[in-house]
């Protein structure tokens, strides 16, 4: 069971989008488990106060939220704590870890911690190093992250906002990161009292998930607004912090159970407002009918296939643009492409599947996640500090991999990471990319030793699109004579 299904269990379950925030600050703690300042009875007293929270909320929230830096705080003694609060979280309630993490130089390292010595769920990290940090958190199936994108911190406004208040640089870390990871794998951390900021988060992230934090730093005037500004058209997508004050109470949960019953219905009165989904439907009947022709023509019109003059990471100009980013935020095309892509792969024969970073590394995952084969991956660089891994994820020797791209258009890339592979000891046989520039990319492929597979070749594509009026006579000629 992966992050999001485990999470949207517990939400059916325990009918609520709270999670408590874990979080032993000896300057929270309530005076009946000890004084903050007695450093071994805080610890003792902590972990009472820890372990009451956990039993009185376990029916009423969908996930738990430790902040790491606390139990750091504490020192060995504080990791000893966290590890047996861990054990004390129901199994069926997820866990988020906030971390926070911004090093490149121990990504891999903690996300082998968390994830697979604690058997965490999910992990928010600092979005400024780039996908090269969060990559080593996606290798795990089924696990998630929480990207953040924006703090309520007066004095972080002069970043955030920056260059203008009507294009921030939160908003663009929005659209940066939503091509990370599929909504399975990737979700949002946003810190505000505003509802304008978190309509404006929504409406370019309709689909992700929302961890909201610090939405009741100025009491709850607005209460109402920021649910509507946060949740989806279903009602859904917000998690919603529980208030920290009614942690300190003796018997927290009635307060807890009255704030959940206030937001659940103004979560049904969003929900029988009707909420409407976008699905595309085709508009056209061609009288040869491709087997993927629905897929083509959603591509083009979502904006993935673009005509101009275009220079390719590999230093060709073409008269096309293949953007495949923009597939993960749309469910209803980037399953029909996991599918295309399975239809190739289940008559393949591997033990792994490796993506090559960083555009086809959430394909990659969802092929991982469907076919139940671990994923791997050959990073764009060695890094020269750190773990100095050439591959990320777990792998043996010997093994199978097939390696699965978006696009072949030099073939180059590609190739680089096979051998990557290869230099690790594994075997790559395969390459399974979505679509293929032809012009002899191939043949060159199986002069290297590789097979090559395609979904789609650019032809196909540019046959149905005329075919269907999305493109004109000159640009099919153009296209035609590449």
């Amino acid at each position: 069971m992966n992050f999001f299904e485990k999470l949207n269990e517990a939400i059916a379950r325990n009918q609520s989008l709270l999670f408590v925030g874990l979080d032993p600050n000896p300057e929270m703690m309530p005076s009946r488990y000890g004084k903050p300042e007695d450093t071994g009875s805080s610890i003792d007293g902590l972990w009472e106060w820890l372990q009451l929270i956990i039993a009185e909320t376990s029916d009423l929230v969908c996930a738990y939220k430790p902040t790491f830096g606390f139990y750091q705080a504490l020192g060995a003694p504080g990791l000893e704590l966290l590890e047996k609060t861990l054990l004390t979280i129901p199994p069926n309630i997820p866990v988020i870890l906030d971390a926070k993490h911004g090093d490149l130089n121990t990504c891999t390292a903690l996300a082998q911690t968390v994830f697979g010595q604690w058997q965490l769920d999910a992990i928010t990290l600092n979005p400024y190093p780039g996908q090269d940090q969060v990559a080593p958190f996606l290798v795990y199936p089924g696990k998630a992250v929480f990207i953040l994108c924006c703090t309520s911190n007066p004095s972080a406004a002069a970043l955030q906002q920056y260059p203008s208040i009507e294009s921030p640089l939160y908003l663009q870390v929005v659209k940066e990161v939503k091509a990370w990871g599929t909504p399975e794998q990737l979700g949002l951390e946003v810190g505000t009292t505003s509802p304008a900021v978190l309509e404006g988060i929504r409406a370019i992230a309709p689909e992700r998930v929302i961890l909201a934090r610090s939405i009741w730093a100025e009491g709850t005037a607005e209460f109402n607004q920021i649910l509507q500004a946060g949740l989806n058209t279903s009602g859904d997508g917000l998690l919603i912090p529980v208030p920290q004050d009614m942690l300190s109470n003796e018997q927290p949960a009635q307060s807890i159970k009255s704030l959940r019953e206030a937001i659940n219905q103004l979560r049904n009165q969003i929900i029988l407002e009707g909420s409407t989904c976008q699905l595309w439907m085709p508009d056209v009947c061609l009288l040869k009918q491709h087997p993927h022709q629905d897929l083509i023509l959603q591509l083009y019109d979502l904006g993935c296939i673009m005509f101009g003059n275009f220079v390719q990471a590999s230093g060709a100009t073409l008269p096309y643009y293949i953007d495949l980013r923009k597939i993960i935020s749309n469910p209803q095309i980037f399953h029909q492409i996991l599918y295309a892509y399975a239809e190739i792969l289940n008559n393949l024969t591997f033990d792994r599947i490796a993506g090559i970073p960083y555009g086809s590394l959430p394909t990659a995952t969802g092929l991982s996640l469907r076919l139940n084969h671990p994923m791997i991956f050959p990073r764009k660089e060695v890094k020269a500090h750190g773990t100095r891994r050439v591959i990320e994820g777990n792998f043996h020797p010997g093994e199978t991999i097939v390696v699965v791209d978006d696009i072949l258009i030099s073939g180059k890339s590609v190739m680089e990471g096979a051998a990557k592979l290869e230099s690790a000891g594994l075997k790559v046989n395969d390459i399974v990319v979505f679509i293929d520039h032809e012009q002899g990319v191939k043949n060159r492929l199986q002069n290297n030793g590789y097979r090559g597979h395609s979904v789609l070749r650019i032809s196909e594509i540019t046959d149905i699109l005329y075919q269907a009026g999305r493109i004109d006579e000159e640009q099919y000629g153009v296209l035609s004579n590449e």
